[in-house]
């Protein structure tokens, strides 16, 4: 299916194309090495399974190449044209997270990928969650881990000490709020910061049970960027929960 007509747009279509040059298709050596790994070895053996906030369908392909039945959601009708555009498996659909477009009980695992730290209500969308899976169903749960996320945080080269010193300062965490970053020139886009405790309640108010939690150290791709990040080598940029709906 490659006809149909976008609704409701969304900011994230004017930075469709930053976000499919920048980090598919093998650009980000953190989904290469980390984050894309971390998925295939949680997924079921079988069943359905729904992408939420599936950008342009490369963790949707994935879990597609491993025999699961995909449908991918994401609000941009241009992330979802680029989807069915790159071909595969999955079935694709424009929507919203808190609103999927997906028959109460009938998933056996959902995945969202970096999408929760750009959604306003994170309640409706977690109640929404828990609403598709099935009993026992799980949800693979994927952010910038929180710290780095607080306002106002960010890289600090500190020139005074000796010997200087790059370090990454936290902001106020348990502030909840939401900020426009312009992550590259031109390219603004918003982040909603919320303390761990935040989503871990919301998650088990819904009905979500916390099974395994990861803070993976950052791969060796990012590390070799640039020297200066062998400095942060033991600060998580990840954060990886899997639930299973009670």
């Amino acid at each position: 299916m490659t006809d149909y007509t976008p609704k409701n747009p969304d900011p994230w279509e004017d930075h469709a194309g930053w976000w499919q040059e920048q980090f598919t298709d093998g650009a980000d050596p953190e989904y290469v090495e980390q984050i894309l790994p971390l998925i295939r070895d949680n997924l079921l053996g079988s069943g359905t399974v729904v992408d939420i906030g599936c950008g342009e369908g490369q963790v949707a392909r994935l879990a597609a190449d491993a025999g699961l039945g995909v449908i991918g959601i994401d609000p941009a009708h241009t992330q979802v044209a680029e989807a069915f555009r790159r071909g595969g498996s999955p079935r694709y659909i424009q929507g919203s997270a808190v609103d999927l477009p997906i028959a109460t009980a009938s998933a056996d695992m959902a995945v969202a990928c970096l999408v929760f730290e750009h959604i306003p209500d994170v309640d409706a969308a977690l109640d929404e969650v828990a609403r598709i899976l099935r009993p026992g169903g799980r949800f693979l749960f994927l952010l910038n881990h929180p710290l780095l996320q607080t306002p106002d945080s960010g890289w600090i080269d500190d020139q005074m000490i000796d010997p200087p010193e790059l370090y990454w300062r936290v902001g106020p965490y348990l502030d909840e709020c939401d900020t426009v970053e312009e992550v590259e020139k031109g390219v603004f886009i918003r982040f909603y910061h919320r303390p761990l405790g935040r989503y871990l309640n919301s998650a088990i108010r819904a009905g979500l049970q916390l099974e395994l939690m990861i803070e993976p150290a950052p791969p060796p791709g990012f590390l070799g960027r640039t020297p200066e990040y062998s400095q942060v080598e033991a600060i998580p940029r990840l954060l990886f929960l899997s639930f299973r709906r009670a």
